[in-house]
């Protein structure tokens, strides 16, 4: 029988998912999963990394192939043995990390595989029209005509969702949709979610924003180790019922207890500016210090971490590490002063999907396992003990970083920087898409780190993450600093009057 929340629903499922099981090299990671999913419901998937919700989803998308089980489409036995399948049943995903190609354009790859097409050649112009209607009902100014590789990773995630709904859509996937997105930007997608619902669209919402999966979701399910846990009304659980069934216990305190930096200063940055981009950004970072970037979208954050990682030509910029003036003009030299970086897009720049944990962990050390050759017995043993260290969910050592959950991706990219030996660790958008409990170790590793002398920049755009974690946060709007918060005053409303522009002056 349907629940409260499927009463005004249609008791027939869009689909029924009957005892699927999923193995990967013989290590099962889904395990008999039962599920209906009703037509017109926002059903929300929730999970910690590694639970199984991507893997659940992709099976459903005719990305990944089920070991064992059943799926049921408007009452009949359906085999999705690939994308196109599920395309041609009108089954679409928006992926967590984007499948878009940087040298073609916005309108080419949102039309990518479903081409127009005029007396046998391409039909461009219809399908720049399309996309234009696409982008304005998601409220983008993007240009069709855009290439990928020169857009954000917010942009990126439009194109991305505009693509999912260029063909009849009736099931929805969107995988950590909101992640990269502004206020402004998650609002227009709810909007969005509620105008499909009511054209009788299935949407079906991984998320790990607890609150978003409230508000947004008729129901939920929720996963652990494989398993599913519970299926619940959404108006019948609690947010913190919702972390306890994710992690299986009651979660503890969140952030760790804040610690203030010592008085040396290790890095100190001054007249960086880079035309069109940045504008005179002049801080210091103190030993031991986590230090906050706060700003919206485009406010030249990740800008300012590119320029003093060498991965940006700097018009201007004198860079003193411990008091002592250097040049840094790529990545290398970066290294080489003990300096890190874990960029936003750990997919598309810092890590190799189809390169195995040890070959990943070793991309930037490498030098350090050569003994004449190089010593693959080291690289095992150390790509070990940081699997233990961070705790990394894999089959072994050896798996591939694409069949891994993002959580467990990101563990490896920490774990990659963290084998050069920094002292300074830059980390933009640290926990992007990825569960509450994952947070929770990352952000405590962070702080044993800075109990050992390391400093550490964190960029966010989760606000409770700035407030719960650093010490100090510098706020950043058009490509120049135009505040510095410290004490009661890093919160919600100080750091947003000067990223709107409220306070602050440019």
């Amino acid at each position: 029988m349907p629940s409260t929340a499927q009463a005004s629903l249609a008791v027939q499922p869009i689909m029924q998912i009957d005892n699927i099981v999923k193995e990967f090299s013989g290590v099962r990671v889904l395990h008999k999963v039962t599920i209906d999913i009703f037509p017109g419901e926002v059903l929300g998937v929730l999970g910690e990394n590694g639970a199984g919700k991507s893997t659940l989803l992709k099976i459903l998308c005719g990305i990944y192939q089920k070991t064992s089980g059943s799926i049921y489409f408007a009452g009949e036995e359906v085999q999705i043995d690939g994308p196109a399948s599920a395309k041609s049943l009108g089954i679409s995903m928006i992926p967590q990390e984007f499948n878009l190609i940087n040298t073609l354009n916005v309108f080419e790859n949102i039309f990518l595989g479903n081409e127009y097409s005029k007396g046998g050649l391409l039909d461009k112009k219809s399908m720049r029209i399309r996309t234009k209607a696409l982008l304005d009902e998601l409220q983008t100014e993007l240009d069709p005509d855009a290439l990928i590789s020169t857009l954000s990773v917010a942009q990126k995630q439009m194109v991305e969702i505009a693509k999912a709904l260029v063909s009849e859509v009736k099931v929805l996937i969107m995988d950590e949709p909101t992640t990269v997105l502004t206020d402004h930007e998650v609002k227009i997608l709810f909007a969005l979610v509620a105008r499909l619902k009511k054209r009788g669209v299935t949407l079906v919402f991984i998320s790990h924003k607890l609150k978003e999966v409230k508000k947004l979701c008729d129901r939920l399910i929720i996963l652990r180790d494989g398993y599913l846990v519970s299926i619940d009304d959404v108006d019948d659980i609690e947010e913190a019922d919702m972390a306890r069934k994710m992690v299986g216990r009651e979660l503890n305190q969140i952030y760790p207890e804040k610690v203030l930096g010592q008085s040396e200063t290790v890095l100190k940055v001054a007249n960086l500016s880079i035309k069109g981009l940045l504008h005179d950004i002049n801080f210091e970072l103190k030993k031991g210090e986590i230090l906050g970037f706060a700003g919206l979208i485009g406010a030249g954050r990740t800008e300012t971490a590119e320029a003093i990682m060498g991965l940006r030509t700097c018009d201007s910029a004198n860079i003193e590490i411990n008091g002592e003036p250097v040049s840094i003009d790529n990545v290398g030299d970066a290294v080489a002063c003990k300096m890190a970086y874990l960029s936003e897009d750990r997919q598309g720049k810092g890590l190799v999907m189809n390169f195995d944990i040890v070959k990943n962990i070793s991309l930037i050390s490498l030098a350090k396992y050569v003994r004449g050759l190089i010593s693959t017995k080291l690289e095992k043993q150390q790509a070990q003990q940081y699997v233990e260290r961070f705790d990394i969910k894999a089959a072994s050592i050896a798996s591939e970083l694409i069949n891994l959950s993002g959580g467990n991706q990101q563990k490896v990219y920490l774990a990659k920087w963290m084998d050069t030996e920094p002292q300074i660790l830059i980390l933009d958008e640290p926990t992007r898409g990825i569960d509450v409990n994952t947070k929770k170790e990352i952000y405590h590793f962070i702080h044993e780190m800075t109990q050992q002398g390391m400093s550490v920049i964190v960029i966010s755009s989760e606000l409770e993450e700035l407030i719960g974690l650093t010490s100090r946060v510098i706020v950043m709007r058009e490509g120049a600093i135009v505040g510095e918060l410290c004490g009661d005053d890093i919160n919600d409303q100080e750091i947003m009057y000067y990223a709107a522009g409220i306070k602050g002056g440019v």
